[in-house]
């Protein structure tokens, strides 16, 4: 997997962790940022860089769950793993319901905190790549005329040109113009393609069919 324009940001209020954890990342090709607190973090974060971020749970201030919270709150998508202390059941059940990748315990082995890095960032960058599908569909479905939008819900929608016809109150054969338009727009080649993008880049479209 390339790290190519990923960043690691570590948050931890023990300068040994931070420097020990510094050492370790880049000595595995990352490239990594230290904050001393939860609060140096948020005040000098820039945007949201792919990449993912290494928490301390137990932190003066805001706490690492804290911090969690704060960045979904902010809409930043990078992936999260915990690092602890101690171990608390209640504390990691918390973390990984709000969608932390691992939570791990100090002294942490090398391996599982690399791999747990490793799966964070492959999570960043699957989610990334589906967002720039998404905004892509969706650009590309702005460029529809209303008509084409009306017949492309009920293609994706399972519907037969006859029965959008007469759902429009249209003749069929315009129907098909419509749809070809609509294709060529969509820039898909099949309407398989057409449905699986669609379905995956629109969650709401099974509420969408049922309106149609």
């Amino acid at each position: 997997m390339s790290t190519a324009g990923t960043c690691i940001s570590v948050v931890d209020d023990d300068a040994l962790v931070l420097k020990a954890l510094d050492r370790l990342l880049r000595s595995a090709g990352f490239s990594v940022q230290t904050f001393s607190s939860a609060r140096d973090f948020l005040e000098q974060r820039a945007g949201s860089p792919p990449g993912c971020i290494l928490i301390d749970l137990s932190m003066p201030g805001l706490s690492g769950l804290e911090l969690q919270r704060a960045l979904a709150q902010a809409d930043d998508p990078r992936p999260v793993v915990f690092l602890s202390g101690r171990g608390d059941i209640e504390s990691s059940v918390e973390a990984m319901k709000a969608g932390a990748v691992d939570f791990l315990t100090k002294p942490c082995d090398e391996e599982k905190l690399l791999g747990a890095v490793r799966a964070a960032l492959e999570k960043d960058r699957a989610s990334r790549e589906a967002q720039a599908e998404r905004e892509s569909i969706e650009a590309r479905a702005a460029t529809l005329t209303p008509r084409e939008r009306e017949v492309l819900s009920r293609v994706v929608a399972g519907r037969l040109n006859k029965q959008i016809a007469a759902e429009l109150g249209t003749a069929e054969k315009t129907v098909k113009v419509h749809r070809a338009r609509m294709m060529r727009k969509m820039q898909f080649d099949s309407l398989a393609e057409l449905v699986r993008a669609w379905t995956v880049t629109r969650p709401s479209l099974q509420a969408d069919h049922h309106r149609v």
